[in-house]
């Protein structure tokens, strides 16, 4: 089975699935955010864990679309938080249209994940509820709490990672988890699933903070060197200030309020170079990597199961954007 026919079976229900019509200023907005793409990671993902135990993946759909809608839900939110003027390369809705929409559209958005996942045939469906609102509300946590960073003069390394697990990770292990729950699994192999998702996760956002240096701007999707440019406590610029003196080169350009944003990333960038940064940065990520790796080898399934998951792991490691 390829990940293809998961995501063209994903992309299908997407478009057929109806949010609501009326009034349409509360309801385009989600069609618009919805269709603006995305790489489906974690519907995907639910599915290669339902297929692992169970042949019958296309029932797992639904509760797989929850994933994508509350995903997209959070970036709707986010972007208004960030006042950001772009979402995939186009006008964000609270852009296109308005704040007051863009938040309605959203609470909408929450509302029919919840609709979606009430589709589980599962008998354990008030546990998956629970465990959704969970991670939920673990995901808002992590949004809090890179928030407060932005007021704070020092995050350890150890902080930022349960930044980023609660932030983007939990719901890359919940969404394993989902597959393994509607396939109707033992507690053991869920909360396994779900350590592979966590692991996974954590990986792939280190690699976004490294990208976000060192990566191809025509590949990556956005400008590369934002993070540096807005002085954000990634793994890189946190390990970089923590190696670095009070007085140095680093702490006056993150003190700096007025600068040229290309002379900075490239200062920046250089000092990161001459720290050795980029390879402390991708042993961490590596390490978590590996975790998830292990994690899918000791599943308890034929390998030919595990091959898709396995080279969807193998694919989230080697990307370039």
């Amino acid at each position: 089975m390829s990940l293809d026919k998961y995501l063209a079976a994903l992309q299908h229900e997407l478009n057929e699935y109806s949010y609501g019509n009326e009034p349409k200023e509360l309801y385009e907005p989600i069609t618009y955010l919805m269709n603006l793409g995305g790489k489906r990671l974690r519907p995907a993902l639910v599915l290669m864990a339902y297929h692992l135990f169970k042949d019958d993946w296309q029932s797992a759909l639904k509760p797989a679309m929850a994933i994508e809608v509350f995903h997209n839900f959070t970036l709707m939110h986010d972007d208004i938080m960030d006042e950001a003027p772009l979402r995939r390369g186009q006008p964000t809705v609270h852009i296109k249209w308005n704040r007051d929409v863009a938040i309605l559209s959203g609470d909408v958005m929450l509302v029919a994940a919840y609709d979606l996942l009430a589709e589980a045939e599962a008998g354990n469906f008030k546990k998956i509820f629970k465990r959704f609102n969970r991670t939920a509300a673990e995901v808002c946590e992590g949004q809090q709490i890179d928030m407060n960073f932005e007021e704070r003069g020092s995050v350890s390394e150890e902080e930022y990672i349960t930044m980023i697990k609660l932030k983007t990770s939990v719901l890359l292990g919940f969404s394993l988890e989902l597959g393994g729950r509607l396939a109707e699994q033992p507690e053991g192999v869920v909360n396994h699933l779900y350590d592979i998702g966590v692991n996974l996760g954590i990986g792939f956002q280190l690699k976004d903070d490294i990208l976000d240096v060192y990566g191809d701007p025509e590949k990556f999707g956005k400008q590369v060197g934002g993070d540096i440019i807005e002085n954000k406590k990634t793994w890189l610029m946190l390990k970089a200030l923590e190696m670095s003196e009070p007085d140095s080169e680093l702490h006056r350009w993150v003190a700096k309020e007025s600068f040229d944003p290309e002379e900075k990333v490239k200062a920046v960038r250089a000092i990161f170079t001459d720290l050795g940064i980029k390879e402390l940065a991708e042993q961490a990520m590596t390490a978590y990597f590996v975790k998830g790796f292990d994690g899918i080898a000791k599943l308890n399934v034929p390998v030919e199961r595990k091959a898709t998951l396995k080279a969807f792991a193998d694919y989230l490691f080697d990307r370039d954007w």
